[in-house]
C-alpha cells in the first residue's frame, strides 16, 4: 500500500491519525498513532484485514488504497 494514498484518503472527510485509530478500534484493528505514522511514511507494511478495515473506515476501495484504481 501506498502511504501518501493513505494520507490523501484521511483527507476526505479530515482525519487525524488519532481520530483514524479510534474508527479502526471500533471494528477491532488496533492501529495507534504511530503505526498509522509508520505506514504513511512507508515504513510499515499494512496486513490484509487492516488493508480492507482501513477502507471501509476511509470510505474508498482497497484497490485505490493500494493505487490500482481511482477513488
Amino acid at each position: 500500500m501506498e502511504g501518501a494514498s493513505l494520507k490523501r484518503a484521511k483527507l476526505y472527510p479530515a482525519l487525524t491519525q488519532d481520530a483514524l485509530s479510534g474508527k479502526l478500534a471500533r471494528l477491532g484493528i488496533q492501529l495507534d498513532r504511530a503505526a498509522i505514522a509508520k505506514i504513511e511514511n512507508n515504513y510499515r507494511h499494512v496486513l490484509d484485514y487492516e488493508l480492507k478495515a482501513l477502507a471501509d473506515v476511509l470510505g474508498v476501495g482497497a484497490n485505490w488504497l493500494l493505487g490500482d484504481e481511482k477513488k
